[in-house]
């Protein structure tokens, strides 16, 4: 298990995407952390947009999947709205996630709540 606490500042987001790619090298997935890299941008985007505080971005691997949390202090469980337009610059980031992982979810906690999703770690350890 791996996490981080990002401040609340612009700079979190390629933050994000930076820690998500070396670890994923780290954890021997190398070159392989696009679909990671990009919804870790989606969630952590969301979090840093909705929230005054910090967020906490939280990596683990176990049973063959790669389970990835973002938690916030916004206590609003996030729901997949109706389908964006192709060229609206908002509403996209929910169903990126839902369409690219392989299950997804969301749970309040003490501190807010926690957006989490998984993938198949075999897949993107295989590219």
């Amino acid at each position: 298990m791996a996490s981080w606490r990002l401040p609340h500042k612009p700079g979190s987001v390629p933050k994000a995407r930076h820690l998500t790619r070396e670890l994923l090298i780290d954890w021997g997935y190398p070159g392989q952390g696009d679909v990671a890299e990009l919804l870790v941008s989606e969630l952590v985007t969301n979090a840093l947009k909705y929230v005054k505080g910090t967020v906490d971005l939280s990596f683990s691997a176990e049973d063959g999947l790669l389970r990835i949390e973002v938690e916030d202090t916004n206590p609003e469980l996030p729901q997949v709205g109706a389908a964006p337009r192709p060229d609206d610059e908002r509403g996209h980031g929910l169903r990126l996630v839902e369409m690219l992982s392989c299950c997804w979810g969301s749970v309040r906690t003490g501190r807010g709540k926690v957006v989490w999703f998984e993938l198949p770690a075999c897949a993107i350890a295989e590219g």
